[in-house]
């Protein structure tokens, strides 16, 4: 391989083949186009199907807005690369829309995937896990959401940077960082904390650098960062979306979601991406046929609802009292909705889960990353780091300190301690079981039966996804509130981004039992067309890109 500088790669990679937005202002005319920062895909098809713009009108616009913010400016690092060939593709979509061949609500709508996800050669990206190890690697074809959505229309406009390796290299590096990315920060405050791992698609949709974006979660990856970005973001049931072709963590966690900025684009998404995929058997298991996420978007959803309120460990001393003061008005908000809120409904699993819960997932997905890593890189058609194992990953991330490791970003023991288990034995076996029990039968499952419950809610918590995660449960997380102005900017763990600072925003959960994705959706939407809470505030003015339509 060749090894290129990285101040170099930064700064030329994301704009090789890049298309000159021609016929792009840098401020919007006087006439009736939809404001990209908030565009819905309603109003972009509406705008599609009327002839005032076309889908190459669309990824030129973007592609714009990219230039603005992504490495200049703010530099906020959502983007790691353009697919040189968006424009021909979006040309080709358009030529379909005209001859009545239009395929659905995504025909002609550019996204981003992270760059997690693989995408084949043919469009001449990489697929990177935001590692220099991985750079120009070709993997056997499409990941298996990445054919569906191609399928449905869309527009592959890039790939967004995210939280190196899923943020499992270490947990001691700040999120939103990779390798061949770099820092990611928040469009809501200077150095703001983006929260990973699915970092760089959450800041690419708070800022509309995209119309929509796909994410990946293992623990929170998806709901975290939707959180700290006033964006929804939907963690579905394991198996409900295929993890083909995704650089994975844990085969027993991980899931691929939307990001979006609205209730209603996310069930678009999901419907797109969601189904079976015979390279993935956990999407064996799911329901079918499957619903149509949009028809459960109903204002009054949620009306007649038992809502559950676990506080016991999803809420204690370390919640920030901003956010809990936001939680509280949330569930007035639910009452006064018709819903009936039963607090608390604590899960009757949850000192076990104190006592075990983290410890026990952390050891799964030490154990799985370097069963599940070591399949996919040997599966690679080719390797040009000659990274074909996590051993050799590790080595080259030693070998290679000027691009894998710069100062505050070196360590790599979580790739250690993954490289060092040995698979799956009895015990492990019955961790597993444990894990998933305590969280799923006997946790959610549970307290859902005891008090008879629909869902449950919670302000956005590492407990939450934990166990939301270690069950395989769904999770939908809808803006909640933001910090206020005179909030004193805290460097988040001695880092160099910031959290909470003011403005910065936070999120609820409405969480339930596998497959319950339809009901969710429906107490989401209601919940979000009453508070309106995403329009309540913008990114600070500098992160606010100027082109549009």
């Amino acid at each position: 391989m060749q090894t290129r500088l990285k101040e170099w790669f930064l700064s030329n990679w994301l704009y090789r083949n890049r298309y000159t937005s021609t016929n792009i202002s840098s401020s919007a005319p006087e006439r009736e186009l939809p404001d990209l920062y908030e565009a819905t895909v309603a109003e972009l098809q509406d705008g599609l199907d009327s002839n005032r713009f076309n889908s190459v009108d669309l990824v030129k616009a973007y592609i714009g807005r990219i230039e603005e913010v992504n490495l200049k400016g703010p530099a906020l690092r959502a983007v790691l690369e353009i697919n040189p060939v968006a424009v021909e593709q979006a040309s080709q979509l358009d030529k379909e829309r005209k001859s009545n061949r239009k395929r659905g609500p995504l025909h002609g709508i550019p996204l981003l995937l992270k760059d997690n996800i693989d995408t084949d050669r043919a469009d001449g990206m990489s697929t990177t896990a935001g590692s220099f190890a991985l750079q120009d690697s070709i993997p056997p074809k499409d990941a298996g959401v990445t054919t569906k959505l191609r399928e449905a229309g869309a527009v592959i406009l890039g790939k967004a940077n995210l939280s190196e390796f899923g943020q499992f290299r270490s947990h001691k590096l700040t999120g939103g960082w990779s390798a061949l990315g770099g820092q990611g920060t928040n469009a809501y405050y200077p150095n703001g904390d983006t929260c990973g791992s699915s970092s760089g698609s959450a800041v690419a949709v708070s800022i509309g650098l995209c119309a929509l974006a796909l994410g990946t979660d293992t623990t929170g990856s998806i709901t975290f960062p939707a959180s700290r970005n006033n964006i929804v973001g939907i963690k579905p049931t394991v198996g409900l979306t295929s993890r083909a072709g995704v650089v994975p963590i844990s085969s027993h966690q991980d899931t691929v979601g939307p990001l979006t900025r609205s209730v209603t684009d996310a069930a678009i998404l999901l419907s797109a991406i969601a189904g079976s995929d015979p390279n993935d058997n956990a999407t064996s298991s799911q329901p079918f046929p499957l619903p149509k996420y949009i028809d459960a978007l109903d204002p009054n959803s949620l009306a007649g609802k038992r809502i559950g309120v676990p506080r016991k460990v999803f809420i204690d001393s370390e919640t920030h009292p901003v956010i809990i003061a936001a939680f509280e008005d949330s569930l007035e908000i639910m009452r006064k909705m018709g819903a009936i809120v039963v607090d608390p409904a604590d899960l009757p699993s949850a000192d076990d889960l104190i006592k075990n819960g983290w410890m026990d997932e952390e050891l799964i997905c030490l154990v799985d990353f370097k069963i599940d890593i070591n399949k996919y890189l040997s599966e690679l058609k080719e390797s040009p780091s000659g990274v074909r194992t996590l051993e050799d990953l590790i080595k080259f991330i030693e070998g290679h300190p000027d691009l894998e490791q710069p100062r505050g970003y070196e360590d790599q023991s979580v790739f250690l301690e993954s490289n060092n288990t040995a698979g799956y034995n009895a015990e492990l076996f019955e961790i597993l079981e444990r894990k998933t029990r305590l969280s799923g039968e006997q946790g959610i499952d549970a307290v859902l039966s005891k008090y008879n419950l629909d869902a449950l809610v919670a302000p956005h918590s590492t407990f939450q996804a934990a166990v939301s995660a270690n069950a395989g449960y769904p999770m939908i997380q809808v803006p909640l509130g933001f910090f206020p102005d005179d909030t004193l900017p805290v460097a988040l763990d001695d880092g160099p981004t910031f959290y909470p600072a003011p403005g910065t925003p936070f999120g609820i959960s409405f969480f339930a039992s596998a497959w319950s994705e339809y009901q969710l959706l429906g107490m989401a939407y209601a919940f979000e067309q009453k508070t309106q809470t995403r329009l309540k505030r913008r990114a600070y003015p500098k992160a606010i890109p100027s082109t549009q339509l």
